[in-house]
């Protein structure tokens, strides 16, 4: 027998299908919700980093020697203590032109972008706009002749993929992405270091070479003088022609020292042009007294050994790269969990032109997808000791670089101090040495002396001359090696952007950059990847999207 439907009875159960359809869709409007929730403020996998424990002693090991003062740290700008303008103006030149120090400013740049990209994932993934139009020949042999020879269908849709972010996998990255960003700026600030120190270090080498040099000649002067006496003492009959091949042999020694001395000083000028971005044939011409080697400073502010942590580049560089594995770790555990992704496509289709802006022709599904790799026969959980093992090497090699950073501190106070002790020394036996070639000259044009003691005190003169000059720059040098081991330079950077506006020109003649190039647009990328003071990281994830 069958069902009869009146109107009431219909009426009914159409309701109760509304009805049924509405918490339907309140439901899934809730589970939708949800899930969002769930993605946006999900758990974070992976460890959360903190900075380990450095081995950093107390104090250095001595602290009250005289001319290390512990109060304050090294001055920013320290080239400026030897008051050199030469010096002052070739630290200036080869910053703006130095090539190496560009390269070190352009990854910076690169891991700019690549933050850019780590951001990007945590939107959705796939966006794509499809259009495509299909010419379809059907077989004749079929037997079926309700089916037309030729078809033409017309398509065109968005498809969108978005995996939710729910164990931070994503978030993850963006902190990796943040450290290295802070790690590459690190690394610019430790070339910059290293460049002034070497601009200082060569510029000092090339002065005290044009002292040795000046004093070599000077004393060819004098020995020459010497052989124009034995000559005549040997002419008169006076002596042998002993003193006077003994005179010779002495001159023709110094001389030959000259030549090296002058070689040295064409590598060094070579040396100094390359940091200035030159090529050698343009060693620069160095204003100022020839010979005037910078007079290291009476004191240095050294402060404390847990200065080196703030203030050495390669320990910040070095720690960076440490909270970039750490974040690494919860990328690749992230792995390990199900992936909640939500597809969808929405599009027309016809097979008529025409048709597309009809109802008919639209088209849409969408719903979530979850995918767990349960079977991956450990090969998940062993990139994730991959990451550990790797950050745990970190561990060590952070440490190392902390140890270091002290041992170059250390080397550099101990060859300072102990430096002018010797340069004190020094001063002395050149006077002594001055006096006894006078001396020894007046006695042997008197004839109570002979040669042989003028020769003796020529030698003498000639290495303490030329040992004080380098005693001197050498004193210098290890002041130099002390603010490049206290981390001093990088702040020269405070006032320039990390690119030469001539090279972002060019790149963007390349490529458009957006506003990425522009200097408040990194320093704002920078500043939002700097970890807050609680050790949090300043995520902004609208910041990257003005930079297009």
């Amino acid at each position: 027998m069958g069902h009869r439907c009146n109107a009431r009875t219909c009426n009914g159960r159409s309701r109760r299908v509304s009805g049924t359809a509405h918490r339907v869709g309140a439901r899934l409007r809730v589970c939708l919700v949800t899930t969002l929730t769930i993605a946006i403020a999900g758990c974070m996998v992976g460890p959360t980093y903190r900075r380990p424990a450095a081995p950093v002693a107390a104090a250095w090991r001595d602290p009250g020697a005289e001319g290390i003062g512990t109060n304050a740290s090294a001055a920013p700008e320290w080239w400026h203590v030897f008051g050199d303008a030469t010096l002052d103006d070739l630290v200036a030149r080869a910053y703006r032109q130095n090539l190496t120090l560009q390269a070190a400013g352009l990854r910076v740049v690169e891991a700019q972008a690549l933050r850019g990209v780590a951001i990007g994932s945590l939107y959705p993934q796939t966006q794509e706009v499809t259009a495509s139009l299909i010419r379809t020949r059907n077989s004749l042999a079929t037997g079926i002749p309700a089916i037309p020879r030729y078809q033409t269908s017309y398509q065109v849709g968005f498809d969108a993929a978005w995996e939710f972010d729910v164990w931070g996998r994503f978030r993850r990255g963006i902190e990796a992405s943040d450290a290295q960003l802070l790690a590459a700026v690190a690394d610019y600030d430790d070339v910059l270091v290293s460049l002034v120190a070497e601009v200082a270090s060569n510029y000092v080498q090339l002065r005290v070479l044009e002292a040795r040099l000046a004093l070599a000649r000077d004393n060819v002067r004098v020995q020459r003088d010497s052989l124009g006496i034995a000559r005549v003492r040997f002419e008169a009959g006076g002596t042998s022609d002993l003193d006077v091949e003994q005179a010779t042999a002495l001159l023709r020694d110094t001389e030959a020292t000259i030549p090296q001395l002058e070689t040295q000083l064409r590598q060094s000028g070579d040396a100094l042009a390359v940091l200035l971005g030159t090529a050698p044939s343009d060693s620069p011409q160095l204003a100022g007294e020839a010979g005037a080697i910078p007079v290291a400073p009476a004191a240095v502010a050294v402060g404390i050994p847990a200065d080196l942590l703030r203030r050495r580049p390669d320990v910040r560089r070095a720690e960076r790269q440490l909270a970039a594995q750490s974040a690494r770790i919860g990328v690749a555990a992230g792995d390990l969990f199900p992936q909640l992704t939500l597809t969808g496509s929405v599009g027309l289709s016809a097979d008529t032109v025409a048709h597309l802006s009809t109802g008919s022709a639209l088209t849409d599904f969408g719903g979530p997808r979850l995918v767990w790799p349960v079977l991956n026969y450990g090969r998940l959980i062993n990139e994730v000791h991959v990451q550990d093992a790797t950050f745990q090497e970190l561990v060590a090699t952070y440490g190392d670089t902390v140890l270091r950073a002290q041992q170059d501190v250390e080397n550099a106070l101990v060859g300072y101090a102990r430096g002018a002790e010797q340069v004190a020394s020094l001063i002395d036996a050149v006077a002594a040495a001055n006096r006894a070639v006078e001396l020894s000259l007046v006695q042997y044009r008197e004839g109570a002396a002979d040669y042989t003691r003028v020769l003796t005190t020529q030698q003498a003169k000639l290495h303490e001359d030329d040992s004080l000059a380098s005693a001197r720059g050498t004193v210098t040098l290890e002041v130099i090696a002390l603010y490049k081991a206290l981390g001093g330079g990088w702040e020269l950077r405070d006032r320039e952007d990390f690119v030469p506006d001539a090279t972002k020109d060019e790149m963007r003649s390349r490529t458009w950059w957006g506003r990425m190039l522009n200097t408040g647009a990194r320093a704002a990328d920078v500043d939002a990847a700097t970890p807050r003071d609680d050790g949090g990281a300043r995520h902004r994830w609208w910041s990257w999207w003005p930079h297009w």
